[in-house]
């Protein structure tokens, strides 16, 4: 009897300890710690994960060009004579052309809504394409000022200048990826847009875009006002 006793033992000490589960149906051990290794279930989709990563991101962005503003203003306040730096011509198409861009992505979100995806294809490419343009305009904003003898190294105020449009313009080929991304989901999914994923994707990448719209409206008031 003690014989016994000790082998049935043995069998269930082995059978559920860590790792050592009965076989499935199919012959195969469950993998993990017990019986419950191989039944995690996916993750639900959360919206407000989206959104409260990307309010995180824009906070901490929104705070960077506040406190280079600050500093403008510091320096310009604290001169006594200074020589203005006339305003880029086409830094006036390229407000155009930004503030442009946000009605076409409000556009395109009411063709999502209404659920007219050919639509809702052309208003982000109307979009894409005026992001595009904007980043041009500065390019020929920037050779204005060089051929007005305004540098980069040349005085404080002018470094502020090219390096304030400069940052928002890589913050805002950032927002072109978005919605080339957006483009691509609308590519592939074909018809089937509607639904609480493609509203949230395309919620937090307007807020985005609006933001950089934003951004570069209040750099565009600061320069013509502090120039």
């Amino acid at each position: 009897m003690a014989t016994m006793v000790t082998s049935t033992k043995k069998v269930t000490s082995k059978g559920i300890g860590s790792g050592g589960g009965f076989p499935g149906p199919n012959g195969k051990k469950p993998g993990g710690n017990g019986f419950h290794g191989g039944d995690r279930s996916k993750r639900k989709f959360s919206p407000a994960t989206y959104r409260i990563t990307m309010w995180v991101v824009l906070a901490a962005v929104v705070m960077m060009f506040a406190a280079l503003s600050s500093v403008y203003i510091y320096i310009m306040a604290s001169e006594e004579q200074r020589r203005p730096i006339a305003m880029p011509s086409m830094f006036f198409v390229s407000t155009a052309l930004i503030l442009v861009s946000s009605g076409t992505f409000h556009q395109a979100k009411r063709s999502l809504q209404q659920d007219r995806p050919r639509a809702y294809l052309r208003w982000l490419l109307a979009t894409l394409g005026l992001g595009f343009a904007f980043l041009g305009s500065q390019f020929v904003g920037w050779r204005e000022l060089a051929r007005a003898g305004v540098y980069f190294a040349g005085h404080p105020r002018s470094s502020f200048f090219y390096f304030a449009t400069a940052l928002h313009g890589a913050h805002l080929v950032g927002g072109i990826a978005l919605i080339l991304y957006l483009v691509i989901r609308r590519l592939r999914l074909g018809w089937l847009l509607h639904g609480e994923k493609n509203s949230t994707w395309h919620g937090v990448v307007g807020l985005y875009w609006h933001t950089m719209d934003g951004i570069w409206v209040w750099l565009f008031l600061l320069l013509l006002i502090f120039k």
